[in-house]
């Protein structure tokens, strides 16, 4: 049990706050989907859904700290620089306080914000014994969308539950490899096809004045998830933790592709983009 206070850096560790410039990024897509609106509460929407990431991410160590202490004795619970009840208090504190921000949002957001938060819980209380893990947390990302979309002017749209989904198999892509990060047996490839889901549908969608960039943009996703792969395909040797953070920073890339904004935009998406990879060099991406 730790003597003193918990430091800054094991609070940081246990939020995975490194992770939070795509919270940041899918909120500002999903919201640009569903019609856009008032930048405050596109602000609201930002602070509220950190809150229940960083929730989300602290009760999963709470879930996870009999795991750990056996398999992970390095996370912080295991290790002694937080105590468990401490984790667990900040968790659901973090939780309600972001379900409080998302419920000024409206009837909508409130409706999205509570099955997110049922998502999550379900994710935390039975990743470590689901096979299907990586769909419940492709399932948290697709409900983002949703309660990001649902506060823009039009609401929920086609195209954002389209996009959602796109992301979800991103989403399905990486966590695959993320729970092969603590083995050594072999990694299939056909899982990894996920990844291709997004610039499938940016294919479809993406017509007229649409297509030229769309087909730049998607060339950057692919070239990234193929820089991001060799690191787990290397024949010198795997490193699986390269390949997850570089696929969660390039989370950032597949909203920008759903969303195709001008320039402005563009630079918004790509600067969520460089602060997940800059982050990841001070609070570990898993």
């Amino acid at each position: 049990m730790p003597s003193g206070s918990p430091s800054l850096r094991t609070l940081l560790v246990l939020g995975r706050v490194s992770n939070l410039p795509t919270i940041w990024s899918n909120c500002l897509a999903g919201w640009w989907l569903g019609g856009g609106g008032s930048w405050s509460d596109l602000g609201l929407l930002c602070l509220g859904s950190s809150l229940l990431y960083v929730a989300g991410m602290y009760l999963n160590d709470a879930f996870d700290a009999e795991f750990d202490r056996q398999y992970r004795r390095n996370r912080p619970i295991p290790s002694g620089a937080i105590p468990e009840q401490l984790v667990w208090r900040i968790g659901w504190g973090l939780m309600l306080a972001g379900m409080g921000v998302v419920a000024t949002l409206g009837i909508g957001p409130t409706f999205w914000g509570v099955l997110l938060i049922g998502a999550i819980l379900i994710y935390d209380a039975l990743h470590k014994v689901l096979a299907l893990s990586p769909l419940l947390m492709a399932l948290c990302r697709f409900l983002l969308y949703l309660l990001a979309s649902s506060t823009g002017n039009r609401g929920v749209t086609g195209l954002a539950i389209w996009s959602g989904l796109a992301m979800a198999g991103w989403i399905v892509g990486l966590s695959y490899v993320a729970k092969r990060e603590s083995t050594t047996g072999r990694l299939q490839r056909w899982p990894l096809s996920a990844l291709g889901l997004p610039l499938f549908l940016a294919a479809l969608v993406n017509t007229g004045e649409y297509r030229l960039p769309g087909i730049v943009t998607g060339f950057v996703v692919a070239a990234w998830a193929v820089w991001c792969l060799r690191h787990t395909f290397d024949e010198g040797g795997r490193n699986l933790g390269l390949t997850v953070g570089g696929l969660l920073a390039g989370i950032c890339l597949v909203d920008w592709l759903a969303v195709m904004p001008p320039l402005w935009g563009v630079a918004v998406f790509l600067g969520c983009f460089v602060m997940a990879l800059l982050a990841q060099r001070f609070v570990p991406a898993t």
